[in-house]
């Protein structure tokens, strides 16, 4: 049966268009919107390697929900020629939806229906798509390898609303592989920002995990090896656990081995992202002195970590 092109310009939707639009979603559906909700936008081929096999049934799918207006579109000037892909947003039906499942309202959900024209127009929308295409990475893996799971991916949003008075991370992770986990604050580097500003972040870092009594990983994302060798030298303290790499889609991404603690020893080889929970033997990552003496486990410390954020 053809979907009907639910209108755009209606100020708001009506109780008929929303059940219209309800009765044709599947759990994966809901699965983009919620992804969209939190991480803002995401391209055609990041949500294929996310929740599908085949670019055909990628677009079938995302142009049903286009037509529903449960998400909309923008596709980016290319200044090299070609066309860039589309670049999706929500849509102001599928925050109707997302608001009456958490029993809320669109505004309560941070949901402006100019979304998807401020992220269009935004200098930041590329660092954005950057930050995404680096947990996509590791959701493609894991939904290939039974062994490996993103355990939670937390949005600059997300993030500020947990530790924002003390520092805004890009995104928090928690990456697991094969019985190795850490979880990681990401800073997303484009070449953007001086280095000074970039080490100058560090301070903040340093008050949340003596604040929070919590240390974790600080993870530098970098365009060129030029500048990750300029960034290292910069850095000095051993008291934090920072890793740098290289962005790159080789060798399983950034899981993958391409990471290197500001503490190796000259020669050491680069490592796994799992594996970086063993590269600071001399600090106790992810834990207090307390939760070492009580045995909390995992699962018990992401959840007093992210809260609800993680679910």
């Amino acid at each position: 049966m053809p979907v009907t092109r639910i209108p755009l310009g209606l100020p708001r939707f009506d109780a008929e268009a929303i059940a219209y639009a309800a009765a044709r979603l599947t759990p994966r559906d809901y699965q983009i919107l919620e992804h969209l909700l939190h991480h803002r936008v995401l391209t055609t081929h990041q949500l294929q390697r996310l929740f599908f096999t085949k670019p055909q049934p990628t677009r079938r799918r995302l142009g049903v929900l286009y037509k529903l207006n449960t998400i909309t579109r923008y596709r980016p000037w290319s200044p090299y020629g070609g066309s860039s892909p589309h670049h999706w947003v929500l849509g102001r039906a599928g925050a109707e939806l997302l608001a009456l499942r958490r029993h809320t309202t669109v505004k309560e959900l941070g949901y402006h229906p100019d979304l998807a024209m401020s992220i269009a127009v935004s200098s930041k929308s590329g660092h954005q798509i950057g930050v995404n295409d680096f947990f996509v990475h590791l959701g493609h893996l894991a939904r290939h390898d039974p062994e490996t799971h993103v355990r939670a991916w937390l949005s600059e949003k997300q993030c500020a609303k947990i530790w924002g008075d003390l520092a805004r991370p890009d995104a928090y992770g928690c990456w697991s592989e094969h019985g190795h986990q850490v979880d990681f604050f990401l800073e997303h580097d484009t070449g953007s920002m001086t280095l000074a500003k970039v080490t100058n972040k560090l301070a903040a870092y340093a008050d949340l995990a003596d604040t929070t009594g919590i240390t974790t990983p600080v993870l530098f994302w970098l365009p060129s090896r030029t500048r990750e060798n300029n960034l290292r030298s910069l850095i000095t303290t051993a008291d934090l656990p920072i890793a740098t790499a290289v962005q790159t889609d080789l060798d399983d991404g950034p899981a993958g081995p391409c990471w290197l603690p500001t503490t190796a020893k000259t020669g050491q080889n680069r490592m796994r992202l799992a594996d970086l929970a063993s590269g600071w033997p001399h600090l106790a990552l992810g834990q207090t002195t307390e939760q070492a003496a009580t045995g909390e486990d995992d699962s018990e410390r992401l959840y007093r970590i992210v809260g609800e954020e993680s679910r």
